[in-house]
């Protein structure tokens, strides 16, 4: 076991509850840091579910919006993994509702993390954070070396969140005495087993198509990362030596909507009459986004198609990445085991 524990924040979220589950079959200690310690027990029967023995789980509280707690989380850690940010399905009539928590609280973490000595930090960041910067030719990949331009027009908070939190965090690192080095993990849109009822993004998709309410489906597609790849990218990220500074983009091929909207009638066909029908026309979406406010969060995606490389995850990390099909298939399966679907 390590000691101290290895510190994952944000305990309760999808990616976390994975990354959780990995570090512990791997043989470590972890703490895990909760807004509310209620919902402890919730977590470890899902780290539980994901084949992991919760004995070395313990919890702490802490808050983004708050320093509360943050000392005692981080005491004595060595090792931290920082996932927790929001990740909403509809975009917030304020940014700041998303931002905020994402970049004060990464430098609330990163700050904590220097005064207990931490050594290497792992942020988990996005795809989103890659993507908007210098627009590419068809024929060009997007790479770790691509940075979202925060300024550019018509992001979303979202997209801006995880862009700024993590230049936030290299900044830090970069100029803070004694501050822990950091990698950045920047998976796709993370499809794979939903471990609870505690649902993501991702999979909120799934149960929203299960209930018919999207007849049809924007066109835009999208990179597709395995949780099980993600928590892998974060566990290796943790010792490898050699990292400080360096940034991996963890996703293999990619879907859109009307795709997922396919593999779930194709699993569940019983949710084949519920699936998205056709593809809607970028003006039709636009028009929609005015009045829902969950198209919004697409709004940047429309007309867009990113070939990316993940050579570099395979190199420096050993990802044997998973099909996005499998990603996928996994999602939807695990709702309906779960009878959310």
């Amino acid at each position: 076991m390590s000691n101290p524990p290895i510190v994952v924040t944000g305990s309760t979220g999808f990616i976390a509850k994975h990354i959780i589950a990995e570090l512990l079959r791997r043989g470590h200690a972890v703490r895990g840091t909760l807004r509310n310690v209620s919902k402890a027990d919730d977590v470890r029967r899902a780290v539980t579910r994901a084949g992991a023995d919760p004995a070395a789980l313990t919890f702490a509280v802490a808050d983004l919006l708050s320093d509360d707690g943050w000392d005692d989380a981080l005491s004595g850690a060595q090792y931290v993994i920082h996932s927790a940010s929001p990740f909403p399905i509809q975009q917030p009539d304020n940014p700041d509702d998303v931002i905020q928590p994402a970049r004060d609280g990464t430098l609330r973490v990163l700050k904590a993390a220097t005064r207990a000595g931490a050594s290497r930090v792992v942020v988990t960041s996005s795809t989103v954070a890659i993507f908007y910067g210098v627009t590419k030719r068809e024929d060009e990949l997007y790479s770790e070396t691509d940075f979202t331009d925060e300024t550019r027009d018509g992001l979303t908070p979202y997209i801006r969140s995880k862009i700024i939190a993590e230049k936030a965090a290299f900044e830090f690192s970069r100029t803070t005495p004694n501050a822990p080095e950091i990698v950045a993990i920047n998976p796709g849109f993370v499809h794979g087993p939903a471990l609870d009822a505690d649902l993501s993004t991702s999979h909120e998709l799934f149960v929203l198509m299960a209930r018919g309410i999207y007849p049809a489906a924007p066109r835009i597609r999208f990179p597709v990362a395995h949780v099980h790849d993600v928590a892998i990218a974060h566990a290796e990220a943790l010792f490898r030596p050699n990292l400080n500074g360096q940034r991996y983009l963890i996703a293999e091929g990619e879907s859109g909507l009307y795709g997922l909207g396919q593999i779930m009638a194709r699993e569940l066909p019983d949710l084949a009459n519920k699936a998205p029908k056709f593809e809607l026309p970028d003006m039709a979406v636009r028009a929609l986004s005015v009045v829902d406010k969950r198209m919004r969060t697409i709004l940047p995606e429309l007309g867009q198609h990113k070939r990316f490389t993940n050579a570099k995850a395979r190199a420096d990390l050993g990802i044997a990445f998973h099909s996005a099909d499998d990603a996928v298939r996994q999602s939807v399966l695990s709702l309906r085991e779960r009878k959310l679907i």
